[in-house]
């Protein structure tokens, strides 16, 4: 019988663009089969990280009097959302706040309080995905200034505090979408030392975005609002960038400034609120 297939060159040419569509598809199964899964996201994530500073400034403000400082991160993520962590550094401006109380003082009063010389925080929260694309962090912070406590002068039997205990309790809400973020803090009793502040309040804008490969380039506007006690509120900027070297290392660079009212930062002849450029190296494990 007369194979008439072979003398049609319209059905040769779909046979064959049928075959060849048959093998394509074959072989991107094979190829999809082939590669291997993407790893799950693990359910429990630890990390740590050493960081060594040029000084330790937060939220604008020196915490070590322009000198250098030593810290350690540790931090626990679950996949739920649920995290928390430590932060530990040295710190000198409540030893430096005690010396001018006591210089301060009336000759023949007492002045009582410890000034240690260490910052423990310990921080828990829980993120979740709002909005897509947009994340919502809520969360817990306590400030623990290991072995310091109330300062004050007792003078003719009349006591006055100069500093109340500087342990302080935040709780904050925030959003981070693309490389913007925002997060709002609220301090549930005194803050960092300031008599009758409940209520003080910290609310930054922070921007990071990585410019090229490793580089990461960063900015912030914040303010800082301390409540009963106005003349301490101020407004902070930072700006600068971080190189990602590699293996876990990190170094990089910013400066900060405050519009702070320079008298009442103002401690030993220094100015913890002054426009300052701080330098740091990190490694994370």
């Amino acid at each position: 019988m007369e194979n008439r297939t072979n003398r049609n060159p319209t059905v040769m040419k779909l046979l064959v663009a049928a075959v060849t569509a048959a093998s394509a598809v074959a072989a991107t199964n094979a190829a999809a089969q082939a590669a291997p899964a993407p790893a799950p996201t693990p359910e429990h994530t630890f990390a740590t990280k050493i960081s060594l500073y040029s000084e330790y400034e937060y939220r604008g403000i020196s915490q070590t009097s322009e000198k250098p400082a030593g810290q350690l991160n540790f931090d626990y993520s679950h996949s739920s959302g649920f995290y928390a962590g430590a932060f530990l550094s040295n710190i000198k401006w409540i030893k430096d706040t005690k010396t001018v109380v006591t210089q301060g003082a009336p000759r023949g009063s007492t002045v009582t309080g410890s000034a240690g010389g260490v910052e423990l925080d310990l921080f828990g929260g829980f993120k979740f995905e709002l909005v897509k694309d947009v994340t919502m962090d809520i969360g817990y912070l306590r400030y623990e200034y290991i072995g310091s406590d109330e300062q004050s002068v007792t003078f003719a039997r009349v006591k006055t505090v100069a500093l109340a205990k500087p342990n302080t309790d935040e709780v904050y809400v925030g959003l981070s979408g693309g490389p913007f973020s925002f997060k709002y803090s609220y301090s549930t009793g005194n803050t960092f030392g300031v008599i009758n502040s409940k209520g003080s309040t910290f609310t930054e804008f922070n921007w990071a975005q990585e410019v090229m490969p490793k580089l990461t380039l960063n900015a912030q506007v914040a303010r800082q609002t301390y409540k009963n006690n106005g003349g301490f509120t101020y407004t902070v900027y930072k700006a600068g960038g971080t190189y990602d070297i590699g293996d876990g290392w990190n170094a990089g660079a910013y400066y900060k400034t405050t519009n702070a009212v320079e008298a009442n930062y103002t401690y030993l002849g220094k100015d913890w609120s002054k426009g300052r450029l701080v330098a740091f190296v990190s490694k994370s494990f």
